[in-house]
């Protein structure tokens, strides 16, 4: 998915199309799949566990995590497979798998068939999403790509924040496994659509050789740091294994960088972050990214153990957040265009951080959802429409063309690892027994931290536009 394809692909795209859009449209949908089925799982994580009672709290994280940290370790590999056969082709695979898998996953009948389809699951994900983007970049010209992948992020933003509401809705209408069966429609109309309106891309030259090596040691390194955090308080582990599961994990990250480092063709190029805007971004994402999981995962354990919600009630109290994502965010990212995605990234981490400390003070234990919560989610939706896209836009704005793709790529893999460890925290500090209001006070204060140390990080952001000569 290098852009040394995209002029020609463009040139393919805009012969075949007198409007961008439907082409924008079909390969977004395919993304809002992706983002959505990431964070559904938030709120069907009590249904998951009543439906297999002999697994713990912890073995059922790796329902989500085990999503995640493939997805993350698949997202850069996949971009250069998709030059090597065609986006288009890469594209309607990886829809077709992520739907084939979303069946297995509903008529999972154990937690390690629904564990192992999970992880075919991230593969088909992992395949569409790159493709999904540069079909999109190589539909629009060069003066509208900014707000393109604005608002790109903008519908994966949403899905995200949406996906736990639905999640919850869906869950206690017609039970978990339609958390994953509602994937098949969607996903057979991106397929269908997708297969008449797409244009193939022009194959790359020489085909760039998917670093294996390197992608393994990425997946045990965020695997087994996740793994140590998870199973902390668990008692089948001692803790010397959980110390050497640790440890395995930071050697195997360590390991992972000096490949890099010496291989021709690395799963990432660590001349990337030689950007000091693109470094910048990037530790952004990983700390807004752990913030944004723990949020909504917590906001679900709260809502069903402090008030004692069901699971409709939830996702419908938490709805009005995620509403806000996409008009917010589609200002934002026709404004970025003009003033640079800084104010918008410092001022939306801030606002993220009052969330999380309106949520940590004012809801108390006895239910007030106007007065207590409501304004709460609307900081946090305004905040996740002000961060969430800007993060996507600024982490390309000021990179080499030949490294726009790839680096696009770095960037979403980066905020998945983020949701592996914000999952993992929060199953640790309320994935136990009865859970009290005084428990999330430590993931509201954790939520803080990380909003702010995001805000200090992004205002080494500079992504505003040179000024034009007079």
């Amino acid at each position: 998915m290098t852009l040394a394809t995209l002029p020609a692909a463009a040139a393919e795209t805009h012969a075949h199309h007198a409007s961008p859009w439907p082409v924008f449209w079909v390969a977004s949908v395919a993304a809002f799949l992706v983002s959505l089925d990431s964070t559904m799982l938030y709120s069907a994580f009590g249904a998951l566990r009543a439906g297999f009672p002999e697994a713990t709290a912890a073995a059922m994280s790796w329902v989500l995590n085990a999503y995640t940290v493939v997805y993350a370790a698949m997202l850069i590999p996949a971009g250069g497979l998709a030059d090597a056969h065609g986006r288009k082709r890469v594209f309607l695979f990886g829809v077709t798998v992520f739907i084939a898998a979303s069946a297995a996953c509903g008529l999972a009948g154990s937690v390690g068939w629904l564990i192992a389809a999970r992880v075919l699951q991230a593969v088909g994900a992992a395949l569409l999403t790159p493709a999904s983007l540069s079909t999109v970049l190589a539909a629009f010209p060069q003066n509208k790509r900014a707000l393109t992948v604005s608002l790109w992020g903008a519908v994966a933003g949403f899905a995200a924040a949406v996906g736990p509401s639905l999640g919850s809705l869906v869950v206690q209408s017609v039970g978990w496994p339609w958390a994953f069966f509602i994937n098949l429609p969607i996903g057979a109309l991106s397929l269908w659509r997708g297969a008449s309106l797409l244009s193939e891309s022009a194959r790359a030259a020489t085909r760039r050789k998917v670093d294996v090596v390197g992608m393994a040691l990425l997946i045990v390194a965020v695997g087994a740091i996740a793994l140590a955090i998870v199973e902390s308080e668990s008692p089948a582990w001692t803790r010397a294994q959980l110390a050497a599961a640790a440890g395995t994990g930071v050697i195997a990250l360590v390991a992972f960088i000096v490949w890099a480092r010496s291989v021709r063709e690395p799963l990432v190029d660590l001349g990337l972050f030689r950007h000091r805007t693109y470094s910048a971004v990037n530790a952004a994402t990983l700390s807004f990214g752990i913030a944004f999981a723990m949020m909504f995962f917590a906001f679900f354990f709260y809502m069903s153990n402090v008030w004692h919600y069901s699971q409709a009630r939830a996702g419908l109290a938490i709805a009005p957040g995620p509403l806000m994502v996409i008009p917010v965010a589609v200002v934002t990212g026709r404004l970025a265009g003009r003033y640079g995605h800084r104010p918008f990234l410092v001022g939306g981490a801030l606002l993220y951080a009052a969330a999380g400390l309106w949520f940590m003070l004012v809801p108390g234990a006895e239910p007030s959802y106007v007065s207590h919560w409501l304004p709460g989610l609307f900081l946090s939706g305004a905040s996740v429409g002000l961060v969430m896209p800007s993060l996507s836009g600024a982490a390309v704005s000021k990179l080499p063309a030949q490294h726009y793709a790839v680096g696009s790529a770095v960037n979403q893999a980066t905020r998945q690892i983020g949701a592996v460890i914000g999952v993992a925290i929060t199953v640790l500090l309320l994935g136990h027994g009865v859970v009290q209001r005084s428990d999330f006070n430590a993931v509201y204060g954790l939520h803080i931290g990380l909003a702010l140390l995001t805000a200090v990080l992004c205002a080494f952001v500079n992504t505003r536009p040179a000024p034009r000569p007079a």
